[in-house]
This record gives structure tokens, C-alpha cells and sequence, in this order.
């Protein structure tokens, strides 16, 4: 029996949903950077109360954490930790990246990529795993400085002069298991002093995966109604117990391996799901989505928006008639993006997690939307979900990271 303890600090950690994987798959957490108290609240209830799964050095306050202020408050005992860390993970925060937003250069959360090195730099882990969307590849502006290089190349190059041998890898995750189309950007790397590189990463996990689709008794490719069939509103509502003024859906029974894998865990007579919460939509808003659904079989899983928003009566930006019988677009912290494909309304933030994998006992804290300037401030659960590494993913690669050690 392998005794073994692996080690793993988490940046900017998020609600968990990396962290969460990882402990699924045996690692042992030493302690999560986040900054924003409201992610902090969710991965706190879940992941350090509930479960236990950081140990949390008796230096560090167990409360949100800014990555600058931990370097430079802290760079003697996060030194003192060398040799000691088998793995730190992380994301750091992706919105000036992304193809979905606006990418700007002079975002300065770009530059948090920076901090992320800075502390690899002064604890040496045996294995590095970072994430990040598929735009941290992309040079900004090219066409105005054709020289540009991409984050990503400054950001494997910086790691290859601290001693590690890197992979990047752009992984779908709809590939293993995740009933979602989202592609991201997933760097590996490993200590050139170990005998296992990272390029071997993407091989052993094409070859774990169907070895736990069946140890788990899953399917390999779930669809959107797969993963939140059982949580329709017609199976009767109750008031939210955490959101005054709002209704909450009722359970139904679970019909297919996804729901019954991620239901594992709460109790027989738990009636109501965490942050099932219904929106309170007007009486115009839910016409205009009866009529998306009246027409669904032309429109289904297209992005309604610019001029052809006026024959629908939409007044967002837009909006998507998702498909049942596919994977989801990627969600996204925005709850408006998508329409439900059977109800005239959005989807709940436990419908988004379902679709991000993250299983139901997992608790969802704080708000559940925020708007206004307000959103420079708030990770309400919406966007704690939409942020988030997948948990199912980050399973199977933390199996795969144990694997990779000596």
C-alpha cells in the first residue's frame, strides 16, 4: 500500500474547483492563495471546514489572500518550504485574455502571470501545473507589433530557466467527461532532476480515461440533458433557504451515470438542491423565451444577437437556445448567456456546476449576482462557477500528476 503523502499548494484557487479535483484524487493540500472573499467563503465552507484538506501553515492567516502581499510579506518562510511541495497549481485570473471578453493588454490582472513564477521561483516544486483560456496563447495586437510574443511563450521560457522541462498542452475537456466545449490552456511541468517528462502528460491521461469512465460506471461523452435533466423547475419549487424572495427547485430522480456520479455524497432526504435558485424573470422576458422555445428546432445552440435580436424582442447582448443533446457552450460567470432548452427561463448556478462537474454537496457561498461596479469588486456564485477548473478534469489530472513523481 502506497503511504505516500502528496503535497499541493493551490494559487489563485477560486472557489476550489482545482482544488476539489485534487483532493478527489489523494493529493494533500497545504494551503489555497485567493484573493476574493467571496471565492474564499466557498472554498473555505467546502474544502477547509467541511473536508479538511488543507493542513495551513500556522504563518499564513486562513482568509483571502493577495499573491503580492504574500510575496512580499512571506518570502523567507515560503523559501522554507523547498523540497517539501510536490506540486503547485493554479489559474491565474484569465478575463484580459480571454477571445469572450474584451483582451486588453493593460489589464493589470495580466500581470499576476508574473507572480505565479515569482513563487515558483522561491518554493521549487517537484511538478507545476498552470491554466488558462485558450487566448493566453494569442499575441496581443500583432498586426501593430508583428514581434509580439504570446504570454504563453514568455511564461514557458521563464519556467524552462528555473530548471523545469515544460509541455503546453490546449486541452477540450469535453474530451474527458466534462459536458462542455471548453478549451483551455494547460501547462505541465516537471523538475528536470525527475526521470518522467511532461510531454508524457497528455498520453497517460487519453490512456487513464477510459479506465475511470468505467471505474466510475460513467459515459464518456455526457450531454447537456445528461447532466441537468433531473433539475427541471417542473418538478415542483420550494422558497430558497439562502435567497429571500426566490424559489428553488425540487430534486427529481436521477436518469442517467452523470447524475447519479454527482449526487454521490448528499443525503436520501435532501429535497432541494444547493444554489438551485430560480431567476425572477418579467412577464416580457419570459414570453420572449417561450417564443425562442416555440421555434428552438432553428435556432437551437445559436448565438442570437446584433440586429436579429429585434425579431426575438431580446434586449441583452444576446443569448443561446441551448441543445439537450449536446455538450453546453462554455459556461461563462454571465447567467444571461444562455437560455434553458425546455423552460422559459436561464439556468441556475447548481445547473452551471453540474455542467463544470462540480458534484452536488459541494456548497455554493456569498451572492448569487452582482451588476454595476459592483462587478469589479464581487466573485458572486455565478462567476465563482464559470471561473472554475472543472473538477472532473482536475481529477484525473491529479491522478496522472502522482504518477509522474519518483
Amino acid at each position: 500500500m502506497n503511504n505516500r503523502k502528496y503535497t499541493v499548494i493551490d494559487l489563485f484557487a477560486g472557489c476550489g474547483g482545482l482544488s476539489l479535483g485534487l483532493y478527489q484524487a489523494g493529493w494533500s493540500g497545504v494551503f489555497a492563495v485567493e484573493k476574493n472573499k467571496c471565492a474564499f467563503e466557498t472554498l473555505k465552507h467546502n474544502l477547509i471546514d467541511k473536508k479538511h484538506h488543507f493542513s495551513w501553515p500556522k504563518w499564513l492567516p486562513q482568509e483571502p489572500t493577495d499573491i503580492i502581499e504574500l510575496l512580499k510579506n512571506h518570502k523567507d518562510e515560503l523559501k522554507s518550504l523547498r523540497g517539501k511541495i510536490d506540486l503547485v497549481a493554479g489559474g491565474p485570473p484569465c478575463q484580459g485574455f480571454s477571445m469572450a471578453g474584451k483582451r486588453m493588454e493593460d489589464d493589470e490582472r495580466n500581470q499576476l502571470v508574473f507572480s505565479y513564477i515569482s513563487f515558483i521561483r522561491l518554493v521549487r516544486p517537484k511538478l507545476i501545473l498552470f491554466e488558462n483560456v485558450k487566448g493566453f496563447t494569442y499575441s496581443f495586437d500583432k498586426v501593430k507589433n508583428p514581434d509580439a510574443i504570446p504570454y504563453s511563450k514568455i511564461v514557458v521560457e521563464q519556467l524552462e530557466d528555473l530548471g523545469y522541462d515544460v509541455t503546453p498542452y490546449i486541452i477540450n475537456f469535453a474530451e474527458f467527461g466534462v459536458p462542455q466545449r471548453r478549451k483551455r490552456f494547460i501547462l505541465v511541468g516537471v523538475r528536470k532532476a525527475n526521470i518522467i517528462r511532461s510531454n508524457e502528460f497528455m498520453a497517460r491521461l487519453k490512456e487513464q480515461f477510459p479506465k475511470l469512465v468505467e471505474r466510475h460506471r460513467l459515459t464518456k461523452s455526457p450531454t447537456l440533458s445528461d447532466a441537468i435533466s433531473d433539475l427541471l423547475k417542473s418538478n415542483g419549487t420550494e422558497p430558497t433557504p439562502d435567497r429571500p424572495g426566490f424559489q428553488s427547485g425540487r430534486y427529481g430522480k436521477p436518469s442517467t451515470p452523470y447524475q447519479i456520479f454527482l449526487r454521490m455524497g448528499i443525503s436520501e432526504t435532501q429535497d432541494i438542491p444547493n444554489s438551485h435558485s430560480f431567476a425572477r424573470h418579467t412577464s416580457e422576458k419570459t414570453s420572449c423565451f417561450e417564443k425562442l422555445l416555440a421555434e428552438k428546432d432553428t435556432i437551437v445552440g445559436r448565438r442570437i444577437d446584433g440586429d436579429e435580436r429585434k425579431k426575438w424582442g431580446i434586449h441583452q447582448r444576446g443569448i443561446t437556445v441551448l441543445d439537450p443533446d449536446a455538450v453546453s457552450p462554455t459556461i461563462t460567470g454571465a447567467p444571461d448567456d444562455y437560455l434553458h432548452y425546455s423552460e422559459p427561463r436561464i439556468m441556475t448556478v447548481r445547473e452551471c456546476a453540474r455542467i463544470q462537474s462540480f458534484p452536488d454537496w459541494y456548497e455554493f457561498r456569498s451572492k448569487y449576482t452582482t451588476g454595476g461596479e459592483m462587478r469589479k469588486k464581487e466573485v458572486p456564485r455565478y462567476s465563482q462557477v464559470g471561473n472554475a477548473i472543472p473538477p472532473l478534469f482536475a481529477y484525473q489530472t491529479g491522478l496522472i500528476l502522482k504518477g509522474m513523481l519518483p
